[in-house]
């Protein structure tokens, strides 16, 4: 009879955690408007209508919305034993975009695969299927993680693999993501702090180089320490989103009133967006959207820790993965809009536009919610 009992609660799943859910629609509608807000004017002079990018996002906000909720449906088992399949199938595909006709190349740079009506860019996924692994990496070495070889080396090398694939694109910025998203992990996992600093200094070294030996990532690096400059040059995106920092004020020039993104600021609706919410909405707008991924971040954590004295380590290290990977997309987008770190390209999570974006942040949210009902449903039936 407690059986009986205890297998109708597990099937009665709790609802969705609705801080979390409640929070990702908000950020989705909120960025669905500025899209369309910050797009409007190079969408009548692309397509010769106003909403051309506002149907494009209503569609890859509508398929991230599905996706999420196919993800929640999923056992989080069944994601820890297709984790390894699922990061080299992330890693093929990495491959692929490198080979001529297969991969798409857009200004230069080949990171998409085409699937007919719709371009994927496989490096957001590889971010998502690298939390997974490394979920089931720490847990099943969790007693030698104190071993540099069984702790961080192989960590390392699986990156280094990851990042001669992503500079071949080139996408630096999806390799910087992938490095910081794994050693945060591997921070919070338990690895000797030496092991870890050793690391970390080796790899700021090696980016180092790669600026150095790059003219291009040089003039990158040098607009961005010196914008006013190169106003005319390499500091000219980040000179344009600072003046639309600056016209913002406290609660901006009005939604839709943005001067900036009449052709002064590129990729407006894409990498800037927040500068764009800088200006029509001020340091108010701002604010809101900083409390936004706060909250998001803040209930990752705390989900994890749930799954932690619930003894599912796995689940606990991939909500903390999920909550590093967010936050780091958010910080590092806002902090390059603001001028605090060198230009890269990476889309604001849930407001930018970008089907891949939004499909994969909504994919991690979706297996934030399943993790946080598992935890549940096993506490209900204690």
């Amino acid at each position: 009879m407690t059986d009986a009992r205890d297998t109708a609660a597990v099937r009665r799943m709790p609802p969705l955690d609705p801080v979390l859910l409640y929070t990702l629609l908000t950020l989705l509608g909120f960025g669905f408007v500025m899209v369309y807000s910050a797009s409007a004017f190079e969408a009548v002079h692309r397509a010769g209508y106003s909403t051309y990018y506002l149907w494009h996002d209503g569609v890859n906000i509508a398929l991230s919305i599905i996706a999420l909720f196919v993800v929640v449906t999923i056992p989080t088992a069944v994601w820890r034993e297709a984790s390894p399949y699922l990061l080299m199938g992330g890693l093929a595909a990495l491959v692929m975009v490198l080979i001529p006709h297969v991969g798409v190349r857009v200004n230069g740079s080949a990171r998409w695969l085409s699937l007919g009506v719709i371009n994927i860019q496989p490096s957001e996924f590889l971010k998502l299927f690298l939390v997974l692994y490394l979920a089931g990496y720490l847990v099943r070495r969790q007693g030698r993680l104190n071993e540099f070889t069984h702790g961080i080396l192989t960590v390392a090398t699986l990156l280094m693999v990851t990042g001669v694939l992503l500079l071949l694109e080139p996408d630096m910025g999806s390799e910087v993501i992938l490095w910081a998203v794994a050693f945060g992990m591997l921070f919070v996992g338990g690895v000797r702090l030496s092991h870890f600093l050793a690391v970390v200094l080796s790899g700021a070294a090696a980016g180092a180089l790669l600026i150095l030996v790059s003219r291009y990532r040089e003039r990158r690096v040098i607009g961005f320490l010196h914008p006013f400059a190169q106003a005319k040059g390499d500091g000219y995106q980040l000179v344009q989103s600072l003046m639309a920092f600056g016209r913002g004020g406290w609660f901006g020039r009005g939604l839709g009133l943005s001067i900036q993104k009449l052709y002064y600021l590129p990729a407006a609706h894409t990498d800037f967006l927040f500068a764009i919410v800088a200006e029509e909405l001020g340091f108010a707008g701002v604010i809101f959207v900083v409390g936004l991924f706060a909250v998001l971040v803040v209930r990752a954590f705390a989900i994890a820790e749930a799954a932690r004295c619930a003894g599912d380590l796995y689940s606990c290290y991939v909500a903390q993965g999920v909550g590093i990977l967010i936050g780091l997309e958010a910080i590092i987008n806002m902090g390059v809009d603001m001028g605090l770190l060198p230009t890269k390209g990476l889309a604001l999570p849930f407001l930018s536009y970008g089907g891949s974006s939004t499909l994969m942040s909504c994919a991690a949210l979706g297996l934030l919610l399943r993790i946080d009902r598992e935890t549940k449903a096993q506490g209900a039936t204690r």
